[in-house]
């Protein structure tokens, strides 16, 4: 069988390893991690002055009362923490702002691609998911180019000096200290590890969630008008203990990761001051060389329990880039190698030719579907609800694929069209068409921004729009609120009209256009509808019969089969199928 079209490939789970996230996300931006580094090496460099001289301190300068070297060694260790404090700055603002960059750098490349994907995809994706993956998922990369990967580096670099200074000092005071921080080590290993698919069901939970309380808030007139508040509560309640649940599991890897270093880092503490004490009486250690050891120790051990908190960060950052991987691994609708043929200009001739469909395999919902639309004519689909109309309206569109068979343009095969070269031909009056909050004028100007103002008042005049803007005090400047909620189902689909108008298509796609409207704005929105198809290719779906006998072909559509087709005198003569629909609406 002929794979899915209309489905997005992609690779269901993807691992980004950190070789990967170095090739694509740090490698570029090698100059400035570079200029990081070498500000975070400064850093630790200059924070390990005060324990170097403080040896000097204790076992020279006091014993000896050098006020000449207390002073010298004041002024090292000041300007050891002003270059501190200086480089700490720049670090902040250099890298946490270029994170902060990448992050809205890479939530526009996942919009772009996530827009790129086929229609089928967000018929089985909540918009709230999206929204929770474009915006929450990339936000742990700023660990990987902020400072949490050079405060690693950096830290590594200080624990490594440290080491050295330490076993310069006393090699077996450090070699009793290696043993509890190796264990530590081995400790963290494991809880990455165990932590990583925690924070990958994280995004996939806060995802669901996020998607939920989108729906529910943009369905807040029918959850009232159910009374169906408590439902909704649970619902969500029964999400953010979900969410909390797993929020639990990671920090009680973190917690015992944090409590493992607190008792192991403590155990080397203790034996230290033993030992050290021992060395100090037998005359094997000075009082100097003590302390610096002790404050040299914190040196080395602080960065590897920020390399625990930070590594936490790092696995949070590639679990985040595994849900992004995903997406960005699709098969985005242009990316089709068949997609070869670019229309400049296209007649508008439309014809199907043996078409069959299926949502799901097995499941033919369009079986052998056969008719031309020429270029100019109005074909009109009815039907009973599910019978296939809106497929086919879906495959004239190219928002789907078919199957088996064909859909041509002017004799070109559809599925191996450049699909924006065609679509910029396209023009689509829904029956619950969706408006954008703002004005009445930059909804009407959506497909053409740049249009003249004579364009704009041909279409405002067309469609009929002007009939109730006259009456608002801002005109076309009114605000219709989220989705137009401020308009009647009349006004939002004379405004729907008009933008279809303004796009001026050869081809229009009308679903519904008339089914909920009072008798009046009925009327009207046929004149307009008029002025719309004159001259296009329309394929008009209807269930208000009356609306479409000025259509040149009606196909009636039962169960995936054009059961009948002729104009409306034809089908009324042959007392069929469309003749019970249009006697029984009449009644009505």
């Amino acid at each position: 069988m002929q794979h899915y079209k209309n489905q997005p490939k992609g690779k269901k789970k993807s691992k980004v390893t950190m070789a990967q996230a170095f090739k694509t996300i740090i490698w570029p931006r090698r100059n400035l991690v570079f200029i990081g580094l070498i500000l975070i090496v400064l850093s630790r460099l200059s924070s390990l002055v005060l324990p170097w001289k403080s040896k000097a301190l204790l076992d020279d300068v006091i014993p000896n009362k050098d006020y000449d070297q207390l002073y010298n060694l004041l002024l090292i260790v000041g300007i050891a923490i002003l270059v501190q404090a200086i480089t700490s700055f720049l670090l902040t603002k250099i890298l946490s702002v270029q994170a902060q960059y990448l992050i809205s750098e890479l939530r526009a490349q996942v919009q772009k691609k996530v827009l790129s994907l086929p229609i089928s995809f967000f018929d089985n994706t909540k918009s709230g998911v999206l929204v929770s993956r474009i915006m929450t998922d990339v936000e742990g990369v700023r660990n990987l180019i902020g400072t949490g990967l050079v405060q690693m580096v950096g830290g590594t670099i200080t624990a490594v000096i440290s080491l050295i200074l330490l076993v310069k000092i006393s090699p077996s005071m450090t070699l009793f200290v290696l043993v509890p921080v190796a264990v530590f080590g081995v400790i963290a290993l494991k809880a990455f590890g165990y932590i990583r698919p925690i924070f990958r069901t994280r995004g996939v939970i806060n995802a669901e969630v996020t998607g939920r309380l989108t729906e529910t808030l943009a369905g807040v007139r029918v959850i009232k008008a159910f009374n169906a508040e408590e439902q909704e509560n649970k619902t969500f309640e029964v999400g953010v203990e979900r969410l909390f649940q797993n929020v639990k599991k990671s920090l009680t890897a973190t917690a015992f990761m944090t409590s493992s270093s607190t008792f192991l880092l403590g155990i080397a503490s203790t034996g230290i001051m033993g030992i050290g004490g021992y060395k100090i009486m037998t005359g094997d250690l000075t009082v100097g060389d003590f302390l610096s050891f002790t404050l040299l120790l914190g040196f080395m051990i602080a960065p590897i329990v920020q390399m625990s908190n930070i590594g936490s960060q790092l696995t949070e950052a590639l679990a985040g880039l595994d849900r992004t991987e995903e997406l960005m691994n699709m098969t985005a609708e242009e990316d089709d190698k068949e997609r070869q043929i670019k229309l400049d200009d296209i007649e508008g001739h439309l014809e199907f030719k043996d078409v069959s469909f299926q949502y799901e395999e097995g499941k033919e919902v369009l079986h052998n579907i056969n008719f031309k639309a020429p270029s100019g004519s109005v074909t009109a689909l009815v039907g009973s609800s599910g019978s296939g109309k809106s497929t086919i309206a879906g495959l004239s569109a190219t928002f789907l694929n078919p199957i088996f068979g064909t859909v041509t343009i002017d004799n070109q095969d559809l599925s191996k069209v450049n699909l924006s070269s065609y679509r910029k031909h396209l023009g689509v009056v829904l029956q619950d068409e969706f408006l954008f909050e703002g004005t009445i004028k930059e909804n009407i100007l959506f497909p053409r921004p740049n249009a003249t103002e004579a364009e704009l008042q041909h279409a405002v005049k067309a469609a009929y729009v002007n009939e109730f803007t006259d009456r608002f005090d801002d005109g076309l400047d009114t605000l219709i609120g989220e989705r137009g909620v401020k308009l009647s189902g009349g006004q939002r689909q004379r405004l729907a009209i008009a933008r279809a108008i303004l796009a001026d298509p050869k081809i229009i796609i009308l679903d519904e256009a008339t089914s909920n409207l009072d008798t009046e704005s009925e009327g009207l929105i046929q004149k307009s509808l008029s002025e719309l198809t004159k001259n296009r290719t329309t394929i008009v779906i209807a269930h208000r019969l009356s609306t479409i006998k000025k259509a040149d072909q009606i196909l009636v559509i039962e169960a995936g089969h054009i059961a009948e087709r002729g104009n409306h005198d034809e089908l009324i003569a042959k007392e069929g199928r469309y003749y019970d629909l249009y006697t029984y609406q009449a009644k009505i």
